[in-house]
């Protein structure tokens, strides 16, 4: 399961809780505050925190007009020109803190994204819970033979049984040499920060990872699309409920082009 039941608990508490504030509230956000959103088969992203509403992007592409500008456009036709244009700059006035659990493979394409405040699950100072991301069978492809980044046909029958059982395999001996490693049994085991390299990039990490909607918009446009490997495509799929942003997917290319809030 993505989350434990100490996990669930956190969380039910966390959104028990509320405060009074001067700040803008945005009732849609505030639905997802803390709700963990299931990703592959131990993942979730959440939202933590966020800054800013539809509001405070009219505002700042509205800063050089002045005042009575309102009534030439309303928000929603302003936000929209304003996507439809790629004038983004205004949505760098609002901003995102998500904590997502994901492979380190996942994570490793990800951080290529420089563009937003990361902090990660320390190994040298905790243990890694056991959890690997196996691929469901649907998702078990082959080498594609005309793209080389890219995935082939669905491995099927006794070779995807082969792989399967190689990669959990593979995944719970490293584990266990993991534990055996750092175990003190009487000895001083060996330090968790070396311990940890022999682990697979299939198992599971966690950050916190915070981004203003004009970098979120370049992640969602390079990860949701459909030639985005699948294990980050669905975790930036997530992310477009979470964000309420409608988009449209042509052959080629993920355009995001309709209305952005949060809602």
């Amino acid at each position: 399961m993505p989350l434990s039941p100490e996990q669930a608990k956190d969380i039910e508490e966390q959104r028990a809780q509320t405060a009074p504030t001067r700040r803008v509230v945005s009732p849609g956000m505030e639905q997802h505050l803390y709700t963990a959103i299931p990703v592959l088969d131990h993942g979730f992203i959440r939202v933590i925190d966020y800054m800013g509403d539809d509001a405070a992007i009219t505002q700042a592409a509205r800063v050089s007009y002045g005042k009575g500008t309102k009534s030439v456009q309303n928000d929603e036709g302003l936000i929209r020109y304003l996507m439809r244009h790629w004038h983004s700059t205004p949505f760098e006035m609002c901003e995102v803190k998500l904590h997502v659990k994901l492979p380190v493979f996942v994570a490793r394409q990800w951080i290529r994204h420089r563009t937003a405040n990361v902090n990660e699950y320390s190994a040298r100072y905790s243990i890694l819970d056991r959890e690997f991301y196996i691929p469901a069978p649907e998702h078990l492809n082959a080498q594609s033979v005309v793209n080389n980044q890219g995935r082939g046909d669905v491995l099927e029958g006794e070779e995807a049984a082969r792989v399967l059982d190689i990669l959990k395999a593979d995944s719970t001996r490293a584990y266990d040499h993991y534990e055996e490693m750092i175990s003190d049994d009487g000895q001083a085991g060996l330090a968790r920060e070396l311990a940890r390299m022999n682990l697979p990039a299939n198992i599971y990490t966690q950050w916190y990872w915070k981004v203003d909607l004009h970098n979120l918009f370049h992640f969602l446009r390079l990860r949701a699309d459909a030639h985005a490997q699948y294990e980050i495509r669905v975790y930036a799929e997530a992310m477009c409920q979470v964000v309420g942003i409608g988009f449209r997917s042509p052959i080629r290319r993920l355009r995001i082009i309709a209305l952005v809030r949060f809602r």
